[in-house]
């Protein structure tokens, strides 16, 4: 049954309550303000945790012009895994599958063919064994590889454990394991760090104890850090590209100091980058940050002021921090994020290189660089293909995969 007029209307008189006291005009000059103020560098409790690596300030480029300018490397490479999301058994095994795969132009047929493939499985039941090994199964001549993890034991999380696991699992090996393929520059598709594993730190337990105690939980952090000092000793850049930007650290850090309406730190860097004349959005130019050292939120984690993961390094600490800068594309009203690690932030050189490449690839692309987009299309696992496997597994487990009754309304 659709909505009727009727049920607009009194929607809308519903919402009608809300206050119509807010200013999105003043949301922006807050920022501006707030920018003014508090960024050079942004301190809480007394420590520096956002660290401009330049002057402090905002630009803006023509778009066109952006897009037209030659390329800063010759060739660039992508990364993305992609999972058939956790999946419950009637048995009461729990599992995810992650694929990665990198992308590259210009195009290169072996780096798109090569595949990891990664299993993690969660047993509820105390009798059921896995047959984990050291060893890589591989198919289609070598391009193809994969293991089976058994994920540590939870009594509950059980989805948000595989799920996590298998996807930076997947990433973080592939990413080591064809490091040596690229040449100029490597871009994840997300951070450059595990966030989503960091963040169980701030959860229940046992989801909070797995990064401090799980060996297997550690060996995907190190993973991290390895790739981070293997692309280092490479003297190549190791950058991410976050699309979705759902930090809060900056506004967390903002809202002990000042009124800060804003819900994530995207939203502020939103508000502080968008131009417009009157009531009109410019859409001309992209806007963009200088870089920043970030010590806030889960960055503190790998960087100097974190304290509560125990990594295993074999640079200067401050090497591993997160640098990063945001671009502000008014097209389509998105913010994206890139970071690399202090070690390539710090010389500029690599810095402007970085900035330009990305910033040529959003206003060509509207939206991710293409090698992002090329490994999100290879390492995607689609409907009738997350279908089929799941189908196959029941098979291969002699099991039905539980349905909810979501699945069955929604598909």
């Amino acid at each position: 049954m659709t909505l009727d007029p009727v049920h607009f209307d009194g929607i809308t008189d519903l919402v009608r309550r809300v206050s119509h006291d807010i200013d999105e005009d003043e949301h922006r000059d807050q920022a501006v303000r707030a920018w003014d103020a508090y960024f050079d560098p942004l301190y809480r409790d007394g420590e520096e945790v956002l660290t401009p690596l330049s002057d402090r300030r905002r630009y803006a480029v023509d778009i066109t012009a952006a897009g037209d300018q030659p390329a800063q490397f010759d060739t660039v490479h992508g990364l993305d895994s992609g999972t058939v999301n956790p999946r419950t058994f009637k048995n009461g095994l729990v599992l995810d599958i992650a694929q990665a795969a990198m992308g590259v132009c210009p195009s290169d047929t072996d780096t798109h063919r090569a595949r990891t493939v990664i299993t993690t499985v969660h047993p509820t039941d105390d009798s059921v064994a896995i047959s984990t090994t050291d060893d890589w199964q591989k198919q289609d001549e070598g391009y193809w590889r994969g293991q089976i993890f058994e994920a540590p034991r939870v009594e509950r999380d059980e989805t948000a454990v595989v799920h996590g696991l298998a996807l930076y699992l997947a990433e973080s090996e592939h990413a080591l394991e064809h490091a040596d393929r690229v040449g100029d520059l490597l871009v994840l598709d997300g951070p450059l760090y595990p966030k989503i594993i960091a963040n169980w730190l701030d959860q229940a337990r046992p989801l909070s104890d797995l990064p401090l105690e799980d060996p297997l939980v550690q060996s995907v952090i190190g993973n991290y850090v390895d790739l981070v000092e293997r692309f280092v000793d490479r003297g190549v850049p190791l950058a991410g590209f976050v699309k979705n930007v759902q930090s809060r650290g900056i506004v967390a850090t903002l809202s002990e100091k000042t009124n800060a309406p804003w819900t994530d730190d995207a939203a502020f860097f939103t508000q502080l980058l968008e131009r417009r004349d009157g009531r009109d959005r410019n859409t001309d130019d992209l806007t963009y940050t200088n870089w920043f050292v970030s010590r806030t939120g889960y960055d503190r984690e790998f960087s100097t002021l974190g304290d509560r993961l125990s990594l295993d390094l074999d640079l200067d600490p401050a090497s591993y921090e997160v640098a990063f800068f945001v671009v502000y594309d008014p097209r389509t009203d998105v913010l994206f994020k890139a970071e690399l690690p202090r070690a390539f932030a710090e010389n500029d050189d690599c810095r402007a290189r970085v900035t330009n490449h990305v910033l040529a690839e959003v206003a060509r692309e509207v939206g991710p660089p293409e090698a992002i987009g090329k490994a999100d299309e290879l390492a995607r696992i689609g409907m009738q293909e997350k279908t089929e496997l799941v189908g196959a597994l029941e098979d291969t487990l002699d099991t039905d995969c539980r349905s909810t009754y979501d699945d069955e309304r929604w598909g």
